[in-house]
């Protein structure tokens, strides 16, 4: 927190020097760009359903915030919604395979939200191996340590921990599919597209972002419970991995998100503009005596 505030005041001292300012720290800068009287928009990252949210955007009810998905907007339909951009990659940063793996893939963190012990189960009733890459943050160590490390005594299960980013494509686009269980509101998943870039369908769990950002039969399955995941596992083989990937790279890549954040910033130069404008043609003339 010290050098986030440190940050947002080199920030305002600079200010003069920029056209628009482009927020990515959540919501602590809005009494700053409040009154700094320069076109500013913030995209939020995180999962908006606190409690202590909704008084926070009542006071600040006209900061401009994009979303990452029209998901994660629902406990905040009042928002001063600007736009909604979808997150990104590079086209070039995963070489897709196009030769269907033999394994299941868990990639992310270890907790609750996440299920891991789902992704366990569905391998276990399929009859798979189940290839788990994924750190333990220190807040989730006693959740993995009593829920998680057990079940990693099966046979089919294998824990791989924390990969790289550089690790990931091998991970992913060698996997028969990728398993994204969540039992949370999740605001995004970049999981799901990193996989999808890798040409390798996912099965998902109908939660947050996840029925905005998965194609079904194309990119994989929307599912809704344990049986509908395992049903679908025998079902992967309807997926054209050609047509996964060729679903990222129109709707998630780093170019296409770039676009559509200029447009963005032309478009609030603009309402500003617009405003000055109006605000000037409003003013009454000035008589001199």
């Amino acid at each position: 927190m010290p050098y986030h505030v440190v940050s947002l005041d080199q920030v305002a001292e600079l200010a003069d020097e920029f056209d628009v300012l482009h927020f990515h720290t959540d919501y602590l800068h809005f009494p700053l760009s409040k009154n700094l009287h320069l076109p500013s928009i913030t995209t939020l990252h995180g999962r908006l359903d606190l409690p202590d949210l909704q008084p926070l955007f009542r006071t600040f009810a006209s900061a401009p915030v994009v979303s990452i998905s029209l998901a994660q907007r629902r406990p905040l339909p009042r928002a001063n919604w600007v736009g909604n951009i979808h997150h990104g990659f590079p086209a070039d940063l995963y070489k897709p395979r196009f030769q269907q793996g033999k394994y299941l893939a868990f990639l992310g963190r270890i907790s609750p939200e996440k299920r891991p012990d789902r992704a366990i189960e569905i391998a276990i009733r399929c009859g798979m191996h189940l290839k788990i890459a994924a750190k333990v943050d220190r807040v989730d160590q006693q959740y993995f340590e009593a829920k998680i490390k057990p079940l990693l005594k099966h046979p089919a299960i294998e824990f791989i921990g924390e990969i790289t980013d550089q690790e990931k494509n091998e991970f992913l686009g060698n996997a028969y599919a990728y398993i994204f269980p969540i039992d949370w509101p999740e605001p995004f998943g970049l999981t799901m597209i990193e996989a999808m870039a890798c040409g390798t369908p996912t099965i998902a769990f109908r939660c947050g972002s996840v029925p905005e950002l998965v194609t079904e039969k194309v990119t994989g399955f929307v599912v809704d419970d344990l049986a509908s995941a395992v049903a679908s596992v025998a079902r992967i083989p309807e997926i054209d991995r050609r047509a996964c990937r060729a679903a990222f790279d129109k709707r998630f890549t780093a170019q296409r998100m770039s676009a559509e954040y200029v447009s963005l910033y032309q478009r609030s130069l603009r309402d500003v503009h617009e405003r000055e404008m109006l605000e000037y043609e409003g003013t009454p003339p000035v008589i001199l005596q």
